[in-house]
């Protein structure tokens, strides 16, 4: 179609999909391991959710805004560079528009391993190190990314040098996503969904803040670039006071006397853990001793005594 439509045409291939994609998830797929929530909540295995005290618990952890702020610059970059970045290379280089969209798609196109990469460095950090090491690793690559986003932005006289740059920078970007998301499962067990959204609505909201700040009349758009990378720098810090207590922050010792249940167990009353509510958040508590630091974590023949 005409040129002037092509973005509006485009649609037509990811929107099918989607719905597709939707439909075998609606009709085909398990809510939980142990089976949809109707049979689990029918058999008795789990209670069916308050859902305001769910919404509640999730508002009030500090460690979800810290880490919706932190993906708001990570994600929001990304969402913010697949607007400016072909523009950018026609403007900045001259070049043919078709020749700049296909650079610009670049960016994207690091999404293909990226995300699974910063997921699997988190995970291998982890067996050693525990929570403790997902923290250094997503600020150390979400740091990374400010550092090669303010280099992007000087380089605005070399074509072959800001591809390079931006391809390693896409890169930092999309595996930081994957670092966040493999530290938001531990928030809350409780107020997941929750927590979840909020993380991912802050990637959005860090879009829209991200330009409207940095590529409106201030900057030109190399040296918004490079503001950019300064405030991911800054905002990054946020990961420094994300705490657990059974586990630690990037340079907080845990407290050996709060085990995973008290953590998790603290979102829910007494009434609540005697009625069978937190049962299931019993079972997640025993599997995320594995966050511990190696040295800590249970030998296979030791038992953890919970008290619920």
């Amino acid at each position: 179609g005409p040129a002037f439509k092509a973005w509006l045409l485009c649609f037509f291939v990811p929107g099918p999909l989607h719905i597709f994609v939707g439909i075998l998830v609606l009709f085909f797929a398990q809510d939980l391991p142990d089976g949809d929530y109707r049979e689990v909540i029918k058999s008795g295995k789990m209670l069916k959710a308050r859902n305001w005290d769910v919404m509640k618990n999730g508002i009030l952890n500090y460690r979800t805004w810290c880490l919706a702020i932190t993906y708001g610059f990570c994600f929001g970059v990304e969402l913010t560079m697949n607007n400016i970045i072909a523009p950018y290379f026609f403007d900045q280089f001259e070049m043919n528009i078709e020749i700049a969209g296909v650079l610009g798609a670049c960016f994207g196109m690091m999404n293909l391993f990226a995300r699974s990469l910063g997921g699997i460095t988190t995970d291998m950090v982890a067996a050693r190190f525990g929570m403790r090491g997902r923290l250094w690793v997503l600020w150390t690559i979400q740091t990374g990314e400010g550092l090669l986003c303010i280099l992007l932005g000087r380089l605005s006289g070399n074509l072959a040098a800001t591809i390079i740059v931006m391809i390693f920078f896409s890169t930092m970007v999309q595996m930081a996503e994957g670092a966040s998301y493999a530290v938001v499962p531990y928030v809350s067990r409780r107020s997941l969904g929750v927590v979840s959204g909020i993380v991912g609505a802050g990637g959005n909201a860090g879009s829209a803040v991200l330009q409207a700040i940095f590529f409106g009349d201030s900057f030109s758009t190399q040296d918004g670039i490079s503001a950019m990378g300064g405030a991911v720098v800054g905002l990054t810090l946020l990961v420094i006071p994300v705490y657990f207590p059974m586990w630690g922050g990037m340079f907080c010792k845990p407290n050996p006397n709060i085990t995973e249940e008290d953590y998790y167990l603290a979102d829910f009353t007494e009434e609540e853990r005697a009625q069978g509510i937190a049962d299931s958040v019993v079972k997640f508590a025993k599997e995320a001793q594995s966050e511990r630091a190696a040295d800590f974590r249970p030998k296979p023949t030791e038992t953890v005594e919970t008290v619920v």
